[in-house]
C-alpha cells in the first residue's frame, strides 16, 4: 500500500487535473485501495495553508483555489458575473434560510407577490432547484438552494450560512427579517415533503411563449 507521502501526492495531482471538485468518494475511485483519504486531504490543506492556491472545502467536495486575498489579481481575466436584481437577491435568500420553501412562502416574507421570471433566473442560474411537493392543500412545489449556490458563495454545508448582519454586508440581504432568523438544518427529516414526479421539471418562460389557445407563438 502507498505511503501517507504518495497518497498525498496523488490527491494533489487528482485535484489539479480534475476540471470540477471531486468529494471523497471521487478521489477513493481513483486511490489505491486501502488509502487514507482524510489524512490526505487534512496533510495537504496545511501545507498549502497561506500559499497562493488554497485547498478549500466547497458542498462536501474539494478543489485547489486562488487565496481569498490574491482575487484582486484574477480580476481582469475572470468572466464578469451575472448580477441578480433586488428582487432575486432578497428571493435567493428566503430560499436558502427557509427552505423547503414555496412560492407562498416567499410571498409571505417578501410581502409582494413572487415574480415567475425571478424563480425562472434562479432556477437558469443552477442556484435553487425544485425539492418537492409539500403535503398540503394544492401540492404547492417546494425549492431549496443546490450545490452551485454552496459552490458560488464559498460554503461547505448549509450549516456555515453567516448569519443575516454577514449576509446584508455580502450584499445578499437587504430584507429585515425576524431576530430569530437563523440557517436550516440539511439533516433535518422533510415528513411534509414528497419527491418531485417526472413531469415536475421546470419549464421556464415558456408560459409567456404560447397563446391564449395554448399553442406556442409563431406556429
Amino acid at each position: 500500500m502507498s505511503g501517507p507521502a504518495d497518497v498525498e501526492r496523488m490527491i494533489e495531482a487528482l485535484l489539479f487535473a480534475a476540471a470540477e471538485p471531486l468529494d471523497a468518494a471521487d478521489l477513493a475511485a481513483r486511490l489505491p485501495h486501502g488509502a487514507d483519504i482524510e489524512a490526505g486531504l487534512q496533510a495537504l490543506s496545511a501545507r498549502y495553508a497561506g500559499a497562493g492556491v488554497e485547498l478549500a472545502c466547497v458542498a462536501g467536495r474539494w478543489r485547489f483555489q486562488t487565496a481569498a486575498d490574491l482575487a484582486f489579481l484574477m480580476t481582469r481575466e475572470r468572466e464578469e458575473p451575472r448580477r441578480l436584481s433586488r428582487a432575486a437577491q432578497e428571493t435567493l435568500a428566503i430560499i436558502a434560510y427557509h427552505q423547503p420553501v414555496t412560492r407562498a412562502d416567499i410571498e409571505s416574507v417578501r410581502g409582494v407577490q413572487a415574480s415567475r421570471g425571478t424563480l425562472d433566473t434562479l432556477l437558469e442560474l443552477g442556484m435553487v432547484r425544485m425539492r418537492g411537493r409539500r403535503r398540503s392543500p394544492g401540492r404547492p412545489v417546494t425549492y431549496g438552494t443546490t450545490d452551485a449556490f454552496l459552490e458560488h458563495y464559498g460554503l461547505a454545508g448549509l450549516a456555515d450560512l453567516p448569519g443575516a448582519g454577514e449576509m446584508r454586508a455580502a450584499g445578499l440581504l437587504d430584507l429585515d427579517f425576524p431576530a430569530d432568523f437563523a440557517a436550516p438544518d440539511p439533516t433535518r427529516a422533510l415528513e411534509d415533503e414528497d419527491p418531485l414526479e417526472d413531469d415536475d421539471a421546470p419549464r421556464f418562460h415558456q408560459d409567456f411563449l404560447e397563446t391564449e389557445d395554448g399553442a406556442p407563438r409563431g406556429s
